[in-house]
């Protein structure tokens, strides 16, 4: 085959693929079912509440109502001052972060998430660790507030930690 005729087929090709449609996430701020105008409705209640608070430096809410694979329903808001904020010793939550950054614990975390709540359910997980590894990594969790020990080797998310991590995962895809 010739190199024109070669370019010829890639062009062809590359045609093709970009006429296939992808499951692509839709583009930031839009939400299938989802209105602009209910996208903003919690911003804009925001702003009411700081300006009640007189707090021109503004804040930040996160909200959530979950109900997980396991039909536990979780609710949780929370608003913090943007001075308050800055002004906080942000060291303080290193540990909280890092027992995030590790791509283990946040399955270990789904998982428990989605039901497995036993160590003995976790460690015959697939491409998850040793038993030695896999409790390392809830000791982590656990000792960062992530996870909770509910006896016998179960472990939970706390409820106050459903909704903030769910938050956090999706300030990190988005």
């Amino acid at each position: 085959m010739e190199l024109e005729e070669r370019v010829a087929e890639l062009e062809r090709r590359l045609a093709a693929l970009e006429r296939v449609e992808s499951p692509a996430r839709p583009p930031r701020g839009e939400r299938p079912g989802i209105t602009a105008d209910d996208a903003l409705r919690p911003l804009r209640e925001l702003e009411e509440q700081l300006a009640e608070l007189e707090a021109p430096d503004g804040g930040v809410t996160y909200t959530g109502s979950v109900r997980l694979p396991t039909e536990q329903h979780y609710r949780w808001q929370f608003t913090e001052l943007t001075g308050q904020l800055l002004d906080a010793d942000w060291s303080v939550t290193v540990d909280c972060f890092a027992a995030l950054g590790h791509a283990v614990r946040l399955r270990l975390l789904r998982e428990i998430l989605g039901g497995l709540r036993t160590a003995a359910e976790l460690t015959a997980l697939d491409d998850i660790g040793t038993t030695g590894q896999i409790y390392h990594h809830l000791r982590q969790l656990t000792g960062a507030g992530w996870l909770q020990t509910t006896g016998r080797g179960r472990y939970e998310v706390p409820a106050a930690r459903v909704v903030p991590l769910l938050v956090m995962l999706s300030a990190a895809r988005n």
